[in-house]
């Protein structure tokens, strides 16, 4: 005879089980930083204006805010291959030379509830730019299609960053 506690055993693994094939996605982070020798002020006087990304982003033609730097402005992004993305600003400080921001639904990246984060900081007589981001990759639910699943997600967000990064080190640096 099988006991209650082993019956309440039982039954508690297969809902576990379940609850776990039945969990979305997971929250992705990506995390790039560059050093750049040049003042921590003349870096961040590059990127400080949050419609300042058509200015120093290789893959941006155009990227207008609605309020500048007030938060809530919007930036529509134009990119140079004609696709669109949305973005609010969330925090901007430009004592900390620092900003936030949160893509809209939709748009050019393989990602959903996507935040970033871009700072400038001091670091012996350079600074360190470090651009992050966290989202989730653009299907919600299981078995997404190649272009839509969680190395799609990390690949094109690693990508903006590390493309973003490069050409603003190459600008400040005068190479």
């Amino acid at each position: 005879m099988i006991s209650r506690r082993t019956v309440v055993f039982t039954a508690a693994l297969v809902l576990a089980a379940g609850a776990a094939v039945a969990h979305g996605p997971s929250r992705l982070k990506v995390t790039e930083t560059i050093t750049i020798a040049a003042p921590p002020a003349a870096v961040w006087a590059r990127l400080r204006n949050f419609d300042a990304l058509k200015d120093w982003h290789p893959a941006v033609a155009q990227s207008p805010a609605s309020q500048g730097n007030e938060i809530g402005s919007v930036r529509e992004i134009v990119l140079k291959d004609g696709g669109k993305l949305s973005e609010r600003l969330e925090r901007w400080d430009d004592t900390a030379m620092s900003y936030s921001y949160r893509a809209a639904p939709g748009g050019a990246l393989p990602v959903t509830n996507y935040a970033s984060t871009i700072t400038v900081r001091a670091e012996g007589e350079g600074s360190v730019v470090e651009w992050r981001g966290a989202f989730y990759r653009g299907w919600p639910n299981n078995d997404p299609p190649p272009d839509q699943n969680d190395d799609a997600a990390e690949r094109a967000v690693t990508a903006v960053y590390q493309s973003g990064l490069g050409s603003l080190k190459r600008l400040v640096e005068g190479r």
